[in-house]
């Protein structure tokens, strides 16, 4: 409200700037809808992750490193539309966005915002802050320039190591100010809610030491645990005892990942009081079956050995999620269970891009997964060089999606019908599976029916496997007797769970999604169902209606 007190001079000018800024105030929601702010949701022991209201699965794209640049911008946005992605994940760097100090720049952001919008891809910032991969490279010039302020960690030969220390009360407070600078800028830009979901820091942690040796730091190290991690952590032992008498062997871990996760916490939880929107750490992992001795890998983030500690001391962060890099399946399906439990979604938001990598993708989506992103997806590093053509042949053009043909294929399957998918997963009413070697056959239990996937089936309906593990399937129950089927390379057939009874399929439409719509092209009978579905190279669905005799 604009008073205009007695004895002062009247400005119309100063007036008319008054009622336009209201104005604009006020016609603002009339342009522009705001939505609903995204959230992480628990329902009958399953995770969702609600946008716009409604479950929503990311299928991510994360850029390289030093992608998130507008003059990289168009070398970005090919690739997440030619891989049928439906969000991109991307960098912010602090060092960019307070390149002097108390000073703010949010023109990269915008641009990145701006352009996700006309692209119709939804966002996932990744708050480059105190840490990427267990360093401080991102911080601002001006701070690299004073270690002596922003201080390193001490190693254990009283040396600085190349990490920033959890101890650090002066970075703290500067990545503090500007996450939530960074926060409360997108809460006002960004109505239509095209960014989801923020990563806050990035593998935060240390490698080449277990924790921080400086004096301030053993003196914390040399007292009592904090209640509420000896409570996280399940230890019985008295109020007073020191992290050496708590925990061990572990006890230099534990600390470290304290320190960690209380530091990201206090970052978390500024942003978060100016804008709620989902935010998690990622980590870079240890080996899930034979972990090895601390100091082997990377100390201080969420590996699953301390995620109990890191829900205690930094309750802000919604999910804590793996990066992903193993090729052997067993380490691979073992993260993603570690990753999955009652107090935590599971979200992988970096894996490898290879191809035998990505049918893990339904793998995850077999414990109700809210989204998965392999990493390095746009084309700021040249794609290998196709093999030359027989001379005289025209040339082609270069399909974006060949660098990636695997992801894509997942993608290009699910992003059509991905809000039923979401549905579906979140309702529990869906089981996926992806093969492994050596095992030609998973059985998925739906009641009275058992949907039974088969790898490299023959005529003589025998599964041995496909000659590379590519097979990859998912069934959700859409009422008692039907069924919705997708997936690549294998054979997917029902049985009654009651022993007297048998299958016959009543219906198969074979179909299409488009914009969450199924769009019927036939029904399949005779050959292409006598010894059950048979699922190819193209991207279809079967809706499935079973009936016994």
């Amino acid at each position: 409200m604009t008073t205009v007190r007695p004895g002062r001079p009247f400005r119309p000018a100063a007036l008319v700037a008054v009622l336009a800024g209201c104005s604009a105030a006020i016609t603002l929601p009339a342009q522009v809808k705001e939505r609903p702010i995204p959230q992480v949701i628990k329902k009958d022991g399953r995770y969702g992750f609600m946008v716009d209201g409604a479950p929503y699965l990311m299928l991510g794209a994360q850029a390289h490193n030093s992608s998130g640049w507008p003059g990289m911008l168009p070398k970005v946005w090919p690739a997440i539309e030619s891989l049928h992605a439906n969000t991109l994940e991307i960098p912010i760097y602090w060092e960019q966005f307070e390149p002097k100090q108390g000073q703010f720049d949010y023109t990269v952001i915008d641009t990145i915002i701006t352009q996700a919008r006309e692209h119709h891809i939804r966002l996932d910032l990744l708050w480059f802050g105190t840490w990427k991969n267990g360093s401080q490279h991102y911080m601002p010039e001006w701070m690299k320039a004073d270690p002596a302020r922003y201080f390193h960690l001490i190693d254990k030969n009283g040396r600085p190591a190349d990490s920033p220390s959890p101890f650090c009360t002066a970075s703290q407070e500067l990545d503090i100010r500007a996450f939530t600078a960074f926060m409360r800028h997108l809460k006002a830009f960004d109505p239509q809610r095209t960014v989801i979901i923020v990563q806050v820091e990035n593998e935060s942690g240390t490698w080449g030491s277990v924790r921080d040796y400086s004096p301030a730091a053993q003196k914390l190290f040399d007292g009592p645990v904090p209640p509420d991690v000896l409570k996280a952590m399940g230890n019985q032992g008295g109020a007073s005892a020191t992290w050496q008498e708590a925990f061990g062997p572990e006890a230099e871990v534990n600390f470290h990942a304290w320190a960690v996760a209380t530091y990201v916490g206090k970052v978390a939880a500024a942003g978060r009081a100016v804008y709620p929107l989902p935010l998690y750490a990622n980590a870079a992992l240890r080996d899930p079956i034979k972990p090895g001795a601390p100091g082997s890998y990377e100390a201080g983030g969420p590996t699953d050995n301390v995620i109990p500690i890191w829900k205690a001391a930094a309750p802000a962060i919604d999910i804590v999620s793996p990066d992903i890099y193993m090729s052997d399946p067993a380490a691979y399906l073992k993260v993603l269970e570690l990753y999955h439990r009652d107090d935590n979604a599971l979200f992988v938001p970096e894996t490898s891009s290879s191809s035998p990598v990505a049918r893990f993708f339904f793998s995850a989506l077999g414990l109700q997964a809210i989204g998965f992103s392999p990493f390095g997806l746009d084309y700021s590093v040249p794609a290998p060089a196709p093999v030359a053509a027989p001379a005289g042949t025209p040339a082609a053009a270069p399909a974006p999606m060949d660098q990636f043909p695997a992801t894509a294929q997942n993608y290009r399957l699910i992003a059509p019908m991905m809000r039923e998918i979401a549905r579906l997963n979140f309702e529990g009413k869906l089981q996926a599976v992806a093969e492994e070697t050596g095992k030609p056959t998973n059985t998925l239990a739906f009641g009275t029916w058992n949907a039974t996937v088969a790898y490299g089936a023959g005529r003589n309906n025998r599964a041995a496997g496909n000659p590379e593990p590519t097979g990859r399937a998912l069934v959700a129950q859409l009422a008692d007797n039907q069924f919705l089927v997708a997936g690549y390379s294998c054979r997917v057939d029902f049985r009654p769970a009651a022993a007297d009874k048998r299958r016959q399929f009543m219906r198969v439409d074979e179909g299409t999604y488009e914009n969450g719509v199924f769009k019927f092209i036939r029904i399949l009978n005779g050959d292409e169902t006598d010894n059950g579905l048979n699922l190819r190279a193209e991207p279809i669905a079967l809706r499935v209606s079973l009936g016994v005799y």
